[in-house]
């Protein structure tokens, strides 16, 4: 009794939660994707959101699921792109179906566009612990708080970290252990864009890792595995390793 008493003294986090918002979050997207899923589930995952806020001392929850459920169609629309996306550039895809149940890249896009939404609400806590779940799950990293244009194509995903003030445009490929990070990590920067900017169309294979919130990868722009980068690169060009240099060419 002595240890209860000591830890009812400290402040309540309610970890707990990390399991509820789990269940919501693979209930959330069953629905997105399953209409007879949605048709039995529907209430009950509206329900699962509205206890987990009140949990988190959200107000205006009724208000929030509206706003939130009135962007699905949307979400689900955007998904469909990421999919094809994955689907036309990964050789090994062998059906759009195989894209959707069986790739924790596109899963992990998934959980980050709902996420994201919900960050858009000024909704606390829930969208990292739901991008935390998709972490967990996928060995993706996405802070909700990145800005992902359409088509956006996750290959094999264990390893990628994609730092809250991204920004990646349309048409862009990822490849396992990709970093998208700041070079410094200082709590007075949190206010500052730390994270880099990837223009459309371009290509980042494994491992490579980009820093800084100044920099720009160009469209077009092919990034070969194991590059390190933290200055702007033009549009249309190819970055590889060579050795010890980095080798830096304009496509044709």
């Amino acid at each position: 009794m002595k240890e209860v008493e000591q830890i009812l003294a400290f402040k309540n986090y309610s970890m707990c939660l990390r399991d509820a918002v789990g269940v919501f979050t693979k209930q959330l997207i069953n629905n997105l994707f399953d209409a007879t899923h949605l048709f039995e589930s529907g209430a009950q995952v509206r329900f699962q959101f509205l206890k987990i806020l009140e949990r988190l001392s959200v107000e205006n929850r009724e208000d929030l699921w509206n706003n939130f459920e009135s962007h699905f169609v949307e979400i689900r629309q955007k998904l469909d792109l990421d999919a094809k996306a994955a689907y036309k550039n990964d050789p090994a895809s062998k059906s759009l179906e195989e894209v959707y149940l069986a790739y924790p890249g596109f899963y992990a896009i998934a959980v980050y566009r709902l996420s994201h939404q919900l960050l858009k609400l000024d909704i606390a806590v829930l969208p990292r612990i739901m991008s935390e779940f998709a972490h967990s799950i996928t060995g993706t990293d996405i802070h909700p708080g990145a800005e992902i244009g359409e088509s956006f194509f996750i290959d094999h995903a264990t390893g990628i970290v994609i730092g809250e003030t991204t920004i990646i445009k349309d048409n862009v490929q990822i490849f396992q252990g990709v970093t998208l990070g700041g070079i410094q990590v200082k709590k007075s920067l949190a206010s500052t864009k730390r994270h880099p900017t990837i223009e459309s169309g371009v290509i980042i294979y494994a491992n490579a890792t980009i820093l800084g919130g100044d920099v720009v990868i160009g469209a077009n722009s092919v990034i070969g595995a194991n590059v390190c980068i933290t200055e702007p690169i033009p549009a249309n060009s190819v970055v590889s390793v060579q050795s010890e240099n980095n080798i830096f060419q304009k496509r044709s």
